[in-house]
């Protein structure tokens, strides 16, 4: 695998995760209300895709950053799909705290990568 490949295929793989990640964890809330047990099987049922996307960009991933890296990258990830998410699909408004707040994670994650 090239070496560009290998720096972006883990964030691509990451970003897809986290879709399937954000609708088996927050799906559910949306629409009529169903029996908990069936919202727990069709949320595991979601979250497989997700790991057969985060487990290999994890292990591509570990070739070229550190997992400090690896971890805080999949958590700013995180942050943005849940903020689209919440506002294109839930329908909430964005707020300027979760903004301010997602901002500080941000700069944590900008520190992790800047003093590699």
């Amino acid at each position: 695998m090239s070496p560009l490949v290998m720096k972006i295929a883990p964030w691509l793989l990451l970003v897809m995760s986290n879709v399937f990640m954000t609708f088996a964890w927050y799906g559910h809330l949306k629409g009529k209300p169903m029996a908990l047990p069936v919202a727990i099987i069709s949320s595991w049922l979601i979250a497989l895709p997700e790991y057969l996307l985060a487990v290999p960009a994890n292990r591509i991933g570990h070739a070229v950053y550190s997992t400090a890296e690896l971890k805080v990258g999949q958590e700013f990830i995180t942050l943005m799909v849940f903020m689209l998410f919440s506002y294109f699909y839930l329908g909430e408004a964005i707020k300027w705290s979760t903004v301010a707040g997602f901002g500080l994670i941000v700069a944590g994650v900008a520190v992790i990568f800047y003093f590699r």
